[in-house]
């Protein structure tokens, strides 16, 4: 898959002239409904990444627009030496299976999986929604390294499991999935991010290994994006949009697809939140 700086490709108008010109709407607001439907090739890992990023959140994210925010946390602040960080949780957070996020979930899966690009001396729950997080080395850039995809969240810190067994706080709950094969997930009802994320009602991701046949359904309307840098020439331009580019194509979506007006993104999948934000206008 094409990698693209995250801040660089739109923060200029490229977007609003992409959309403008494959007959899209800059102007669309999401809606809510439907049923959104991927196709993506067995290789490169893209079901696993685009269904995790739907069932699991992480401490912090990187926003459509590029920018840091909270997810699972909502403040954090760090000593003078950047080697010491507490983390503020959200409050009222239910993971799929009903139970309460707690700070020890948060402390138990990171220490499962360490914390990529940072040495992590002890992470620790202080009380229910406040995190310690003691780094060997200083590090300023804790807050953006735990937006990564391999950051997420379980109960009691339950990680990896298998796709059809995963349980997170994100915006959908697994219906069915298998590596490799197929996900299915429905939308979380009352989620925190409701209104802001998580339109479809339902997210399917399925695996087609051909990237002929990929671009077969996506035309015949079978599926609604599709992972597809080649071949281009079966889609009949004006009815489907390309990102980033149509010159350097990663996915493919309908024109009914609608994404978020401001996008700075380091992938076309945008590090696989693409479930919970796009949507069918």
């Amino acid at each position: 898959m094409t990698r693209i700086d995250r801040r660089a490709l739109f923060t200029s108008g490229a977007a609003a002239a992409l959309l403008a010109a494959a007959g899209g709407s800059v102007n669309a607001a999401p809606k809510a409904g439907g049923v959104l439907r991927l196709a993506v090739p067995r290789d490169g890992g893209m079901l696993e990444q685009a269904a995790r990023g739907a069932v699991y959140d992480t401490l912090t994210e990187i926003a459509p627009d590029g920018v840091l925010r909270g997810e699972l946390a909502t403040a954090w602040h760090s000593t003078a030496d950047a080697k010491t960080w507490t983390f503020e949780l959200r409050e009222g957070v239910a993971f799929h299976d009903g139970t309460l996020l707690t700070a020890e979930d948060a402390a138990a899966s990171l220490a499962t999986q360490g914390i990529t690009g940072a040495e992590v001396q002890a992470v620790t729950a202080l009380g229910s929604r406040q995190l310690l997080v003691e780094l060997a080395q200083p590090n300023p850039h804790l807050p953006y390294l735990l937006a990564g995809a391999d950051q997420m969240i379980a109960p009691g810190g339950a990680l990896p499991v298998p796709l059809a067994e995963a349980v997170g706080t994100g915006c959908y709950k697994v219906e069915r999935g298998q590596e490799g094969r197929h996900f299915r997930a429905s939308k979380v009802a009352d989620h925190y991010k409701s209104g802001t994320a998580g339109w479809a009602d339902t997210v399917e991701i399925i695996v087609i290994p051909d990237a002929a046949v990929r671009a077969e359904a996506l035309r015949d309307g079978y599926v609604d994006v599709a992972a597809l840098p080649e071949p281009r020439g079966l889609l009949k331009r004006g009815e489907f949009l390309y990102h980033p580019s149509s010159s350097d194509m990663a996915l493919a979506a309908r024109h009914t697809v609608g994404i978020p007006r401001k996008v700075g993104q380091r992938s076309a999948l945008d590090d696989g939140r693409i479930a919970e934000r796009w949507w069918l206008a």
